[in-house]
């Protein structure tokens, strides 16, 4: 079958300008024009401002990947991997420095919020706007109108400038658009996380729909694991600009979660002058290798190094949602650590999490604290729809959690 995009060698390159120098007065600045006006222009400039120099920027490097019709790509990677350049190439935004995109088809894109949209001009206005943009007749905007605001749940809004929008409103009448104008290929940045959890339950099941039932082709940027996970079946793993993995989507998620679940670095904090520990590493045993569900339970395995006896320890484990809200909190006391080096599982057996994305704050009383150490997800399986009705703002204390503590020699 002929893919829809192909993507061949794509890189992007930026010149990055350093200026070194410090503040110049304007006043110094006219006086040299006025005495050298020539001489300024062509020699004088990095002098009065500071000596200036040139870096070579590579936000992709050799990207080559195909894409078929009625695909879902899911496209993921840290900050920085170049994600959101790649799609800018791809709906033509900026050219790439070297290789050759080709598709077919009629292409819209969701990149920031507001993309296409005029500040003056009502919600009514730029629906009929951003429609024209996409290529589409008046006819046609016409005939699609009233799902395109059903959809986005403006309705009450929409004659009213979108400049008075909030950005949730903005990414919902954006979206509504670029989904119910029946393009070929629909290109979706990380946008939607502005919006609440329903519209993203909304978007996912759209765009899922419309690539199952109607064949149209997406590639989707994100950061949330969850969505996708639920909507594409393959990824992409951009880092540092280059293609690290391309594979089947939860492969992949794994591939990319292995740095995250490694602290970037031995974190250490003094007892006293001579008394130290280490909190070697946190992961959570098995996360890996498999899906974790609500019902599973959660093996958390930490590895610390001591140089004393550390007694009547507390640890907690802190369990909080992406939007940084507590969810639950799981503490052990531990009578005695020999010094050394420790292995410690802290089990979770029934944490009962609903499906998201997760981060955990790390604590022992009186000697250690860090947020954010680690991060995980939770699916959910076709039959647990049920359990997005689960409210992730609460906090609360699980019953005494058990722990495994061994010696490493």
């Amino acid at each position: 079958m002929k893919p829809i995009i192909t993507i061949k060698n794509i890189s992007k390159k930026y010149n990055i300008t350093h200026q070194q120098g410090g503040y110049i007065a304007m006043r110094d600045v006219l006086t040299e024009i006025a005495k050298k006006p020539f001489s300024f222009l062509k020699h004088k400039a990095k002098k009065i401002i500071g000596k200036t120099t040139n870096e070579v920027f590579w936000a992709l490097k050799d990207i080559d990947f195909e894409v078929h019709k009625g695909e879902a790509i899911g496209i993921i990677g840290p900050n920085g991997s170049g994600k959101s350049t790649l799609l800018k190439i791809l709906t033509g935004i900026t050219p790439p420095t070297t290789g050759e995109i080709r598709m077919h088809g009629k292409v819209a894109s969701l990149l920031e919020v507001g993309t296409g949209f005029h500040p003056e001009l009502t919600g009514r206005e730029n629906i009929f706007l951003n429609g024209a943009i996409l290529g589409m007749s008046k006819k046609e905007i016409a005939e699609k109108f009233d799902a395109i605001v059903e959809f986005s749940g403006v309705s009450k809004f929409i004659d009213t400038p979108i400049k008075r929008y909030s950005s949730g409103m903005l990414v919902r009448l954006g979206f509504s658009v670029a989904a119910h104008m029946e393009p070929d290929i629909l290109l979706v940045d990380e946008v939607l996380a502005v919006g609440d959890a329903d519209f993203q339950k909304k978007c996912i099941g759209k765009m899922d729909e419309v690539t199952k039932e109607e064949g149209r082709t997406i590639l989707f940027v994100s950061h949330d694991m969850t969505s996708i996970q639920k909507l594409c079946k393959k990824c992409v793993l951009l880092r540092d600009g280059k293609i690290e993995m391309i594979g089947e989507t939860r492969e992949v998620i794994s591939k990319y979660l292995e740095n995250s679940q490694k602290p970037k670095e031995n974190i250490g904090l003094s007892l006293t002058k001579n008394e130290k520990i280490t909190i070697d590493s946190l992961r959570i045993k098995k996360h890996l290798e498999k899906n974790l569900y609500y019902d599973d339970p959660l093996n958390f395995e930490l590895l610390i190094t001591n140089n004393c006896l550390l007694e009547n320890l507390q640890i907690g484990i802190q369990i909080i949602n992406s939007e940084l809200n507590k969810i639950m909190t799981a503490t052990v006391k531990i009578p005695k650590i020999e010094n050394g080096k420790n292995k410690l599982s802290i089990i979770i057996e029934k944490p009962h999490l609903p499906q998201g994305n997760y981060y955990i704050n790390l604590g022992i009383t009186n000697i250690f604290y860090k947020e954010r150490i680690l991060y995980f997800m939770i699916s959910t399986k076709e039959t647990d729809d049920e359990l997005m009705l689960i409210k992730k703002d609460t906090l609360g204390v699980y019953p005494p959690t058990s722990y495994i503590l061994n010696k490493i020699k």
